[in-house]
């Protein structure tokens, strides 16, 4: 007996299940090795300048001097992968804190910016003396 499209119901249960054993076994054994790979910090200790980046996680806050911007800066390897352990600063205005004193193992350096002046702060990243091509900026408003 053949269904619609002329093909035996015991060939396209067959195909059926060859797909379900694929789709399990690339779940199973490839996939979570994929993103152990991708998710892995690097075994490298070298910032790459070009490679890192500095980026606003929140750039607009209320000038009270209370509220607070938030800056991260990642510092990768020449693969792109993060590197741990390594320090990062930024500069553009008063009230800039770490909040992690060192990357952690995505490579990132986190800082809040607080201020009491109303305006627009361009903010630049530097690596052991060395600047970041991009910069930031954030605001604070009354």
């Amino acid at each position: 007996m053949k269904d619609k499209k002329g093909m035996k119901p015991a060939v396209l249960f067959g195909a059926i299940t060859a797909v379900i054993g694929l789709v399990l076994f690339l779940s199973v054994s490839i996939i979570p090795k994929a993103l152990t790979t991708l998710t892995k910090a690097s075994s490298s200790d070298k910032v790459v300048i070009n490679n890192s980046y500095i980026l606003g996680q929140k750039i607009l806050a209320r000038a009270d001097g209370k509220d607070t911007c938030i800056v991260n800066v990642f510092l990768l390897d020449k693969n792109g992968r993060a590197v741990v352990g390594k320090t990062a600063e930024v500069t553009g205005v008063e009230g800039i804190t770490k909040i992690n004193d060192i990357s952690d193992k995505t490579g990132k350096v986190a800082f809040e910016v607080a201020s009491s002046i109303e305006g627009q702060f361009k903010l630049k990243a530097t690596v052991n003396g060395v600047e970041l091509p991009q910069t930031v900026t954030v605001t604070f408003r009354k």
